[in-house]
């Protein structure tokens, strides 16, 4: 039987064996333990090698189940992004639901960023989010196009904040610190950055990226919608 491809093993349309003993290992254990140690490691020390020995297999008996890395990192991230949230009635409620959810999905796996840029096979999951975002945009007067357009924006401003928050091996609180020790050596050189730190201090807050790009490329949508209804 010829080894199963990326598209079916993603949609589960390849032919499985009916006989014969019940298998020692699951896709979803090679799986789930794959994003374990992406989660753990990072994407750059995933290897089948080092898959198989936390199963505590050899490498060759994972390429029973799954080919090679290529179609072992498609699954991961379609199950690391895991089903979208249900679509809503309401556009605005819909896409912000649907943004929240998809940073937090990249917050947990950093690693799927990595995966989802250039060319891919996709996932049900991954088309899912597509789906559940258009179909929060039904009824706008958007063209198609720029409906799509919309993920797009939305996906790039998440993304972008994920890759600026959850570096490897850093933590937001070390960065803060190291900020505020620079901002106190040379703060003197940086006045409209002293004073916008001074004033955000004074507030009693800090900023939130995610939710003030989220309000500003909605309230841009906002507008089009009108005017396409008017």
């Amino acid at each position: 039987m010829p080894a199963p491809t990326a598209v079916e093993l993603l949609w589960g349309t390849q032919q499985r064996a009916r006989r014969g003993p019940k298998p020692a290992l699951s896709l979803e254990r090679i799986v789930g333990e794959a994003i374990a140690l992406a989660d753990a490691e990072g994407l750059a020390n995933l290897s089948m090698q080092r898959l198989a020995e936390r199963l505590g297999f050899t490498k060759m008996s994972l390429y029973r189940y799954v080919p090679g890395k290529a179609e072992l990192t498609a699954l991961m991230l379609d199950t690391a992004i895991g089903t979208p949230p249900a679509p809503t009635p309401d556009w605005r409620a819909g896409l912000q639901i649907w943004a929240d959810t998809i940073f937090a999905r990249y917050s947990t796996h950093p690693w799927t960023i990595d995966l989802t840029t250039g060319q891919r096979h996709v996932g049900p999951n991954e088309l899912g989010w597509m789906e559940t975002a258009l179909t929060a945009l039904a009824g706008t007067g958007l063209t198609g196009s720029e409906r799509l357009d919309t993920i797009v924006l939305l996906n790039g401003h998440v993304r972008s904040l994920v890759e600026q928050l959850a570096p490897p091996n850093a933590s937001p609180d070390t960065y803060s610190t190291q900020l505020a020790e620079t901002m106190a050596e040379v703060g003197h050189l940086y006045p409209a950055a002293t004073a916008a730190f001074a004033e955000e201090a004074t507030a009693g807050h800090t900023g939130n990226a995610l939710q003030f790009g989220i309000d500003r490329i909605l309230d841009g949508l906002a507008v089009l919608i009108t005017q396409r209804g008017t």
